[in-house]
């Protein structure tokens, strides 16, 4: 399906160790650009999330915030060192020796100095907690390419909308064109005659005449062009996907086609109607700003 580049999507997950959340949303960008917000104790994940967000979006300026809580205290770990307890007391003993003194050194005593007991906090098991953090951000990249998708479908039928107009527009040149041969030949039959006094004017001069006026104004060719643009545009957008840049480019060629009709229209109603007409395809172009 179609998708917009802007999108939300969030998913919480929550036990009685853990709790995360994830949240995205995105504007548009040429090109896809993450920023993380990330704790740190979840940094070592950044290079897998943005492998795997990368399996539902292709351009976008995506900000995702995700929270980590741990509500665990059996990571916390009591240690014993023992080497730095022998020491204390091998020293004490020493002392006690050097300086004739009795040595009345308790468990209770040595327990107290510095670093012999230390509390210790346990790694967490990375797996584990890329079981579950995984899981949330699928949950939210999914919720996030629903919102894209949903959007997506709005703008398709929008720009459908916008391109009937248009085709009405090119139906509207198209039947101007020859009306506006008819009313050259009769100025210049009205304007001959006038000029040479004489009704009876040479068929050849004349046709020759609208000849080169016709072959100055004649859009045939961009009409042309134009319509198998806007259906080429029609199939694109049903074909889907990551078509952003693809209906630009064609909205660009339209847009070139409206600029030599108008260049070349040499009739009010013409240049009005090729004025409205880019006016469309501007509004067209804009809209494809937002797809992916």
């Amino acid at each position: 399906m179609m998708k917009s580049m802007t999108g939300f999507g969030r998913s919480e997950m929550q036990d009685e160790q853990y709790r995360f959340t994830v949240e995205m949303k995105s504007v548009n960008h040429r090109y896809l650009d993450f920023n993380f917000k990330i704790p740190k104790k979840l940094s070592l994940f950044e290079s897998a999330v943005r492998s795997l967000l990368k399996e539902y979006m292709q351009r976008g300026k995506v900000d995702v915030f995700i929270t980590y809580e741990n509500y665990t205290q059996s990571r916390i770990s009591l240690k014993y060192n023992r080497e730095i307890a022998r020491q204390y007391l091998d020293y004490l003993q020493e002392m006690g020796t050097d300086f004739s003194l009795e040595t009345d050194i308790t468990v209770s005593n040595l327990s107290r100095y510095p670093e012999v007991f230390t509390m210790e906090e346990q790694p967490d098991d990375e797996e584990e907690l890329w079981g579950i953090l995984e899981q949330v951000l699928r949950n939210a990249a999914e919720a996030f390419s629903a919102s894209r998708e949903k959007e997506g479908a709005d703008l398709k039928n929008d720009l459908l909308e916008k391109l009937d107009g248009m085709q009405e527009k090119v139906a509207a040149i198209e039947v101007r064109s020859p009306e506006i041969m008819k009313e050259y030949r009769e100025k210049l039959e009205k304007k001959l005659g006038e000029l040479l006094e004489d009704s009876q004017i040479e068929e050849s001069r004349i046709a020759a005449e609208v000849i080169l006026f016709a072959d100055k104004i004649c859009t045939d060719e961009e009409t042309v062009r134009l319509k198998s643009h806007i259906e080429n545009m029609r199939r694109v957008l049903s074909e889907g996907g990551g078509i952003g840049r693809k209906l630009d480019f064609i909205a660009q060629e339209m847009n070139r086609e409206a600029n030599t009709i108008l260049s070349k229209a040499n009739d009010l109603e013409t240049s009005n109607i090729a004025i409205d007409l880019k006016t469309e395809i501007e509004k067209v172009r804009e809209q494809i700003q937002n797809i992916e």
